[in-house]
């Protein structure tokens, strides 16, 4: 590896934070050089074992006022509209054990009629039917509609959520977390400081929680580093972040449609997640997307950054809405795809303990 490039190893190895202009420059190099960058980082940080989680994505509502213009799950009218029962999570979340699920991911919209005894409630009876399960829910902007919507502090409503059996927050919500962009697509959710300050009170408090990276809409690479230094930062803080996330976003069906007709290439999917790694050097896991760009190009990520495959995802819908195909991935189809590649594979936990090896 020429010198050059070994000096961004290092300073990541090291914990040495790049600046601006030395992070910029990294979207001019060659994509092959980004790679063999990257995955010297990832070689030396995390070894070749690749990890994945078998989970169950419920999204709980579609009701939501944020309306934000990148997203095609939300209701329209009041006739598309749903709240999911006790019962009917309950059945998920039943049925996702059978098969071996030990997270549950639960994310919905900013609905009005659900306040935070609806989720203490949900909660505590999804923790008292299935003690074991990891209960990964409620994206930063959902945490911050609620202490809106209750009138009471973003540490409180976390607080009794944990309490109810909250084990650790999902990274969504995040978009691009630039507010020059939030304010054209997002402008009725939370900015970027009320989504990080709802990261720092829940870390505060021991809660940990991913964070992810939207792409390839009307963001530029200054509002992707930014994006990725205000993840770093925070990282530096707390300690908080469990693992780092980018994909890209998925225009078919979206207020987005008219100006962006297709999905960013997996050549800038691939160049974004090796400079995440490249930047991020106090994230220890990165996750590949095999649900935007399919078991291939997800492998191929393996040798541009990732060490982890994410999930099994039994359900998922927010995506979907967007007329993407989905199914779900079987353990073996994730485990066959690992070893393709000769990397030795592992189930874990949400908190990135190993449960088995395969």
């Amino acid at each position: 590896m020429r010198a050059e490039l070994y000096e961004y190893v290092r300073k990541n190895l090291e914990g040495e934070n790049l600046s601006f202009e030395e992070a910029l420059r990294l979207f001019e190099l060659p994509l092959p050089a980004l790679g063999k960058i990257a995955d010297e980082i990832r070689k030396r940080k995390c070894g070749d074992l690749v990890t994945f989680v078998v989970d169950r994505n419920i999204n709980y509502t579609n009701v939501c006022t944020s309306k934000c213009k990148f997203c095609a799950f939300y209701a329209r009218n009041d006739d598309e509209g749903y709240v999911l029962s006790l019962d009917e999570i309950l059945k998920k979340i039943e049925e996702a054990v059978e098969v071996g699920a030990t997270q549950i991911l639960m994310q919905g919209g900013m609905n009005p009629e659900l306040g935070i005894e609806w989720f203490e409630n949900v909660f505590s009876e999804i923790k008292r039917r299935f003690p074991s399960i990891q209960l990964h829910a409620l994206s930063p902007p959902e945490i911050y509609f609620l202490a809106k919507l209750e009138k009471c502090s973003v540490k409180e409503v976390l607080e009794r959520l944990k309490n109810a059996g909250l084990d650790s927050l999902p990274g969504g919500g995040a978009e691009i977390l630039s507010d020059r962009v939030r304010t054209q697509i997002s402008p009725n959710k939370v900015d970027s400081r009320g989504w990080l300050e709802v990261m720092r009170t829940a870390h505060s408090i021991g809660l940990k929680g991913s964070a992810t990276m939207m792409f390839g809409h009307i963001e530029s690479d200054e509002d992707i580093v930014e994006h990725l230094f205000k993840i770093r930062d925070l990282q530096a803080e707390t300690g908080g972040f469990t693992a780092f996330i980018p994909w890209t976003f998925q225009p078919e069906r979206t207020e987005l449609y008219g100006r962006v007709k297709h999905p960013a290439p997996a050549t800038r999917y691939l160049q974004v997640l090796a400079i995440s790694r490249i930047i991020l050097h106090n994230i220890r896991n990165i996750q590949a997307s095999w649900l935007t760009q399919g078991f291939e190009i997800a492998t191929l990520a393996l040798f541009f950054g990732a060490n982890d495959f994410g999930g099994t995802m039994l359900e998922e819908n927010v995506v979907r809405a967007t007329g993407k195909p989905f199914q779900p991935a079987r353990v073996e189809d994730i485990v066959r795809a690992v070893k393709s590649v000769g990397r030795p594979v592992a189930q874990r936990t949400t908190l990135y303990e190993i449960l088995r090896y395969f």
